[in-house]
């Protein structure tokens, strides 16, 4: 029995030195046994090979059937195994960079059906860096709306804290925040409406220093401040970066939105108001007041304008102004021209 067992060692260790494959190995081990079987039952009892061998066949028998029963096993889970795999559904295919994943498509559905916006439209808005300037009324609701339509990266810049007096009109703040810097309620907020959107807060004034390095970073402006100074400054910058700027204006029951684009040929801010008015003929909002929806109407326009100037859909309104009448619930749309002696977009259209 002993000598049959070092045999077979002797086999499998001969075919692992000349590098054979498993299957080559358990063949030769397959023949001793054979050999050996055959012998036990050729020779008569008491011969010296069956002695040698272990001297009953019986013994041989037994091991054979344990060995193919465990053959058999083997292959019949091997074989079930191979079954599955065919059953089985193939893995779904790997989501390409930049495409959208099962809750976002759920998200941007009734997006994605519009004939003007589809797929192709979502895709860009996800790829959108867009900046808004102020996070008070008008901010507010164009942000919002922002975010809802899936704009992949969103800068809020405004260096106020919320008031309980902006409450009235400031939708994407609430009682909790007031205190908090205006920027990181809106983020706060914005984040809570719509987590696959990133939200970059500055917690600062748009100054002349830091207008170019930021507004570098984002492809589209929204002007939502309520000061001269700072609208001249967004003007300027926007038309040196060759950025499209979204402005709104509100007073009382009254606002207004237009697209400021020179590098598509349309005026800039400065082609339409060449000075700011004088001191007291355009009072802000706390002095004057202002309704409470004006704002989300104005602001809901520059999402809504952002949104086509993104997706490239209908017709946004370039070298045209929209002016919005709450009280007497009327529209109407003026025709805005560049000025060829504009000092901020003159040599732009010239060239």
């Amino acid at each position: 029995m002993l000598l049959v067992l070092a045999l077979g060692a002797a086999i499998w260790a001969l075919g692992w030195a000349l590098r054979l494959p498993q299957r080559l190995r358990w063949a030769g081990i397959a023949v001793l046994y054979g050999a050996v079987l055959g012998l036990h039952l050729t020779l008569p009892g008491g011969h010296p090979l069956r002695q040698a061998t272990g001297e009953s066949a019986a013994l041989w028998l037994i091991l054979g059937g344990v060995a193919l029963v465990g053959l058999l096993y083997a292959g019949a889970v091997a074989a079930l195994k191979r079954r599955a795999k065919k059953m089985a559904p193939p893995p779904a295919p790997a989501k390409p960079a930049g495409s959208f994943s099962d809750a976002e498509l759920t998200r941007y559905a009734r997006h994605i059906v519009l004939r003007e916006l589809g797929g192709p439209g979502q895709k860009r808005l996800k790829n959108a860096r867009v900046l808004v300037i102020g996070a008070g009324g008008l901010g507010s609701p164009a942000l919002m709306y922002l975010a809802a339509a899936g704009v992949g990266t969103i800068g809020v810049i405004d260096g106020d804290t919320v008031d309980a007096s902006n409450l009235q009109r400031q939708i994407i703040h609430a009682e909790a925040r007031v205190g908090m810097p205006k920027v990181f309620s809106a983020q706060a907020a914005l984040e809570a409406l719509n987590p696959h959107v990133t939200i970059r807060p500055y917690n600062r004034r748009l100054d002349q220093d830091s207008a170019g390095k930021i507004f570098a970073d984002y492809d589209l402006i929204l002007d939502g401040t309520d000061n001269f100074e700072t609208r001249y400054l967004a003007n300027r910058t926007a038309v040196a970066l060759r950025r499209p700027l979204i402005s709104g204006a509100l007073a009382q029951w009254e606002g207004q939105v237009s697209v400021f684009d020179p590098a598509h040929g349309a005026p800039c801010y400065q082609c339409i108001f060449p000075e700011a008015p004088a001191e007291g003929l355009a009072p802000s909002c706390a002095e004057a007041g202002v309704v409470a929806a004006l704002p989300g109407v104005i602001g809901a326009m520059m999402a809504m304008e952002a949104i086509k100037v993104i997706a490239d859909s209908g017709e946004p309104l370039r070298g045209a102004m929209l002016i919005y009448d709450g009280l007497y619930a009327e529209t109407r749309k003026i025709r805005l021209k560049p000025r060829p002696d504009c000092p901020i977009c003159g040599g732009l259209h010239q060239a």
